[in-house]
């Protein structure tokens, strides 16, 4: 049993999916720790790349190179308390990966099918035990299309785009009406990319969050994750 009473066989997969500035790392961190799961930034690892990249000069439309360049790569997850730092090839990441810069172009490389096929096998892998919370753009539809909790979160793209004012404003010179334009630009991009767009599983909760703080949120997904799980003991 773990620290919350829960038997492992009662483990479950949790997929968060929802558009960029929903606040999913956050909440599905703090879910995950609720749970006494494991976290996974599914985000953070594309942007890690994407800044790779970028620092390489290598360009999203050298799809071939990009796609051998990352299947050689050595790519670790490192949980903390208030983060999950991102290491390639040993480097830390992290640093970097929530710049403007990153923001503006990782679109461009998630969408090359030898980037996303990477990645998703190393999802995978990573959920095979259960007991994991992840969150992403295509987790419920097609990463862990099995995972027993599903749930969409969004919420306005003015409030998406506060929220991300709210994160930048010290480090970035950056202006609130540029932000909605970015996030609706990233919203077009990720609901139009051919290989796994975004979109809401069918199975999936919707959760908007636009008049919710973080604790709510959190409560919510909490409350759903212990129903779905109170309702399997039930059965057996």
């Amino acid at each position: 049993m773990d620290r919350q009473g829960t038997h492992t066989y009662d483990r479950i997969n949790v997929a968060i999916d929802g558009p960029a500035g929903a606040g999913k790392s956050t909440v599905a961190r703090l879910v995950a720790r609720e749970l006494s799961y494991i976290y996974v930034d599914t985000g953070a690892m594309y942007r890690a790349i994407t800044w790779y990249m970028i620092r390489e000069g290598i360009s999203a439309e050298e799809h071939e190179l990009v796609d051998q360049i990352v299947q050689g790569m050595n790519i670790d997850l490192l949980p903390e308390k208030d983060v999950q730092k991102v290491l390639i090839n040993g480097e830390d990441m992290t640093p970097h990966i929530r710049s403007l810069q990153v923001s503006g172009q990782v679109s461009q490389y998630s969408k090359i099918e030898g980037v996303r096929s990477r990645l998703s096998q190393l999802q995978r892998q990573m959920a095979l035990r259960k007991g994991v919370v992840m969150d992403g753009r295509d987790i419920g539809t097609t990463v862990l299309p099995d995972a027993e909790v599903k749930i969409f979160m969004t919420a306005s793209v003015e409030e998406r785009a506060l929220r991300r004012y709210k994160e930048l404003k010290d480090t970035e010179t950056v202006t609130l009406q540029q932000l909605e334009h970015d996030i609706a630009a990233r919203d077009r991009l990720d609901e139009g990319r051919e290989i796994s767009p975004l979109r809401r599983a069918e199975d999936a909760v919707l959760l908007d969050t636009t008049h919710m703080d973080i604790s709510q949120a959190v409560e919510a997904i909490v409350s759903h994750c212990r129903t779905y799980v109170d309702g399997e003991r039930n059965h057996l």
